[in-house]
């Protein structure tokens, strides 16, 4: 799962914030970047896909440069569709989850589906929705107790994060859309996940994964509640967020008033979650 994310991280247009991978199931989060596809030549989206798939001829005959006007129309057009692919969550979802399925029905020589259902998502309309989403993601195996520590958790994106700060990250691992940092706090928004430290984000984990576990207090530290504070979230708030969830899944995640944004852009009369939006 984690080497196909580091493919899928390279050739999509697609950023990864966060990912957690469980034994029967697995969490991502996910920033679609259209600009980024957009800039690319057409040279370049054509590479990037063939990294994936093999491609028709006739693109492959335009790369090498030896196809007639017509000919070159007609690759140019395929390319044009896989430059919309490479920004498009279907299909990222499409080369990861079945890629995966081709590989594990080989390994138990069997046929037929191997996931149980299709992909669910929802949409995150600020950074503190973001944030929330990415720590709840993190923490799965500490409230599973499968880790301790969220450092210890394997297969995650905070522990990856985490190895990379101490200088001792792995070689083949997933790209990880950086956090700001003292010298990028104004960095461009494109190449940043948040305008949010690495070390205020890890410190903020921990404190609750100490919290969610149900042999610890449900309260975190005071340099945690300095954070939440920064942010403008309750920390009844935020811990309520990081529990585990049984009820179904909002669409949606974020203040009320990007929720009802949301719903008008949307065409919905009414979204579900309001009732978590805290801030």
């Amino acid at each position: 799962m984690v080497d196909r994310l580091a493919v899928l991280a390279e050739v999509f247009a697609i950023d990864l914030c966060a990912y957690a991978v469980m034994s029967n199931h697995y969490h991502l989060v996910l920033r679609i970047n259209q600009k980024k596809a957009l800039d690319w030549t057409d040279q370049e989206v054509a590479e990037r896909w063939m990294q994936l798939f093999s491609g028709p001829l006739i693109v492959k005959r335009w790369i090498k440069g030896q196809t007639e006007e017509g000919e070159s129309l007609k690759a140019l057009e395929i390319i044009g569709q896989w430059r919309e692919r490479l920004h498009d969550l279907g299909w990222f979802m499409k080369c990861l989850n079945e890629y995966l399925a081709r590989r594990a029905n080989e390994e138990d020589c069997c046929k037929g589906r191997f996931w149980e259902s299709r992909y669910k998502c929802q949409a995150l309309l600020d950074e503190k929705a973001l944030l929330q989403c990415m720590a709840y993601v993190d923490l799965n195996p500490v409230r599973a107790d499968m880790a301790r520590t969220p450092e210890q958790s394997d297969y995650t994106s905070v522990q990856q994060r985490a190895r990379k700060l101490a200088g001792s990250q792995c070689a083949k691992q997933p790209v990880l859309l950086p956090m700001v940092d003292a010298e990028t706090i104004d960095a461009d928004d494109d190449h940043t996940l948040c305008r949010f430290r690495l070390m205020d984000y890890l410190e903020l984990v921990d404190c609750t994964g100490r919290a969610v576990r149900d042999d610890r207090r449900g309260s975190i530290s005071g340099q945690a509640i300095k954070i939440l504070d920064r942010l403008g979230i309750d920390e009844k708030v935020w811990l309520s967020h990081m529990r585990p969830r049984k009820q179904r899944h909002p669409v949606a995640v974020g203040a009320l008033a990007r929720l009802r944004d949301y719903a008008q852009k949307t065409g919905r009369k009414w979204v579900a979650g309001q009732s978590l939006a805290g801030w």
